[in-house]
């Protein structure tokens, strides 16, 4: 790794010292350890300072110089495991991989990086040019998390249209049951607005309920799907706020014909057909 590996990345160090110019081929050998590592064998102790041993047969001590915080090189769903970092001068027998952040668009300066690199070193292969965003959405992971995203939510959006569709019946009902009632309101003076706010309200308290029974369980059930989950933890208020606020809109919508037909009440009407 060079010394602006994890500036470039946005790593945070969070013990110890960088790479820096002076980590040559010709220094000693020094590592950087990942948050994962230092956890994992360092447990409630600071791994800067701390030598690890070669697997190399000749006894080699190499001294940990940094910690930095965990970066996500794997899939998106799997665990990070313990990462150790060393200077690319150091370890440079082996291909590299070139990460360059930009400040403006990122698909034009790739054809411009593989041609200064060329430049530079005519001897030098470059393949897999491609954005960060690029590298996200083409892996195997994030196409299975986005396939299950659009299967979920096309079964959220039918649930959305049968929640709406039955809230609309079981309103329709209750007021078609009522009509007799509603009808003696409206005949000793209950306004139309009065009759209106008396159904609304009733139709919120039971969604209200159902909201609140929703949340419970989304969270029960997202508790168990935490494996599908990236990014978003299973108590996320604001997903969860988003969500009840879209149903709680779909449903006062569902409600409303059926507050209107009861509004619209004839009160002579009602009575004799009782």
């Amino acid at each position: 790794m060079s010394p602006s590996y994890f500036g470039t990345l946005g790593a945070k160090l969070l013990g110890g010292r960088n790479f820096n110019e002076s980590d040559g081929a010709s220094a000693p050998q020094v590592t950087i350890a990942n948050r994962t590592f230092a956890r994992t064998y360092f447990p409630n102790e600071d791994a800067v300072g701390k030598q690890i041993v070669e697997h190399s047969g000749k006894g080699v001590t190499i001294p940990i110089i940094g910690v930095v915080d965990d970066i996500r090189e794997g899939a998106l769903d799997a665990t990070i495991p313990p990462v150790l970092y060393f200077p690319f001068e150091q370890r440079c027998d082996a291909g590299f991989a070139l990460v360059v952040r930009t400040a403006g668009g990122e698909q034009g300066l790739l054809p411009a990086i593989a041609a200064t690199i060329r430049r530079i070193e005519a001897g030098i292969v470059t393949r897999g040019a491609m954005s960060m965003l690029d590298r996200i959405q083409d892996s195997q992971s994030a196409y299975m998390h986005r396939s299950l995203a659009w299967l979920v939510g096309g079964f959220a959006a039918v649930a959305l249209l049968l929640s709406a569709v039955g809230l609309y019946g079981v309103v329709a009902y209750s007021v078609n049951q009522r009509n007799r009632e509603i009808g003696i309101r409206a005949a000793l003076g209950a306004s139309r607005g009065a009759i209106y706010v008396m159904i609304m309200s009733e139709a919120g308290r039971l969604i209200g309920l159902g909201t609140a029974a929703g949340i419970g369980a989304s969270i029960a059930a997202a508790g168990l799907m935490r494996g599908l989950l990236f990014g978003v933890g299973f108590w996320d208020i604001p997903t969860l706020t988003a969500v009840a606020g879209v149903l709680g809109t779909v449903a006062l919508l569902a409600s409303l014909i059926p507050a209107r037909r009861a509004a619209s009440v004839d009160p002579v009407e009602s009575l004799r057909a009782e």
